[in-house]
C-alpha cells in the first residue's frame, strides 16, 4: 500500500538539494522505467500499475526492491507526467566518478548547459551515436533531474557522466579539444579529424572565455538561411554526425 510518507519523499526528489540529501531520484513512464530496470542502477521502490505489474511480471521478478501497485492517478499526482498509465521508480544515485577518454573514441564536454531538456536530448544524442561519456561543467544543469531523464528517453542508463572543471579535467586528458564557434572552420569542408572532445556552450554566450586555451581547434556548423543560432542539441547532433564521418576507422 502507498504511504504518505512515501508520497511525501518521492515529492521531495523534484527538488535538487534533497535529491542531493538523500542521493534519490526518480524515473517515470514505462519506457524508461523498462530501460532502468534493465540497467545497472540500484532501483529501490517501484510504483506500478496491475496492467505494468502483469506485463513485466517476469522482469519484476528478478528484482530486489519494495513493489507498491498504484493507480495511475496516483502516479499522476506524485510524479511530472501528465500522464503516467505504467510506473515510477525510486533509484540511487550514482556517485560523480573520473573517467579518462581512450585514443579512439570521442567524449562530449558541456559547458555551462542549463537547460534540463536540452541536457537530457543531448544524453539521447551522445547515445545514439554511440558516444557513452559525457564531460559535464559545474554549472551544467543536474543529471537527475526529472525534466533531463524524461527527455533522455532511456538513454541516461547508457553514459557515463563527471561533473568538474572543464579545464582542469581537459587539461589532464591531453586530448584534442574540438569547440563549437559561429567563427570556427566550416565542419563540411573538413576533411578528417582525430578522436577525442566536442565542446558544446551556454545556450545563450556559448562557450566561456577562460575555456578557449584548451580548444585544439574551433569547429562550425554552415549557414544557409538568416537563423541567429541553433539549438545547442540541434547544434551537438550535427557535429557528432559529422564527426563520425571524418573519423577514420578504428
Amino acid at each position: 500500500m502507498l504511504s504518505k510518507n512515501t508520497v511525501k519523499f518521492i515529492k521531495t526528489l523534484h527538488q535538487k538539494k534533497y535529491r542531493s540529501e538523500h542521493k534519490k531520484f526518480f524515473v517515470e513512464g514505462e519506457k524508461s522505467v523498462l530501460e532502468l530496470l534493465s540497467s545497472d542502477f540500484n532501483t529501490e521502490i517501484l510504483l506500478a500499475t496491475d496492467t505494468f505489474l502483469d506485463k513485466n511480471y517476469s522482469l519484476i521478478e528478478k528484482k530486489n526492491f519494495e513493489v507498491i501497485p498504484v493507480t495511475q492517478k496516483q502516479l499522476e499526482s506524485i510524479g511530472q507526467y501528465r500522464s503516467n498509465d505504467a510506473a515510477l521508480a525510486v533509484v540511487e544515485m550514482k556517485p560523480n566518478s573520473w573517467f579518462e577518454p581512450t585514443d579512439h573514441e570521442l567524449v562530449i564536454a558541456l559547458d555551462d548547459v542549463r537547460d534540463p531538456g536540452n541536457l537530457g536530448t543531448i544524453i539521447r544524442i551522445a547515445d545514439w551515436y554511440g558516444i557513452d561519456k559525457l564531460l559535464l561543467s559545474k554549472q551544467t544543469a543536474d543529471f537527475y533531474n526529472p525534466k533531463v531523464i524524461q527527455s533522455s528517453m532511456g538513454s541516461f542508463t547508457r553514459v557515463h557522466f563527471y561533473y568538474a572543471d572543464l579545464g582542469d579535467t581537459l587539461a589532464k586528458w591531453g586530448r584534442p579539444v574540438y569547440g563549437a564557434f559561429l567563427d570556427g572552420e566550416n565542419i563540411h569542408e573538413m576533411k578528417q579529424i582525430e578522436s577525442g572532445v566536442i565542446l558544446m556552450g551556454n545556450e545563450s554566450n556559448g562557450i566561456s572565455e577562460n575555456l578557449e586555451k584548451a580548444i585544439s581547434q574551433k569547429v562550425t556548423i554552415p549557414s544557409f538561411g538568416h537563423a541567429e543560432s541553433l539549438n545547442v542539441a540541434i547544434a551537438t547532433a550535427v557535429l557528432c554526425d559529422n564527426f563520425k564521418r571524418l573519423l577514420p576507422a578504428s
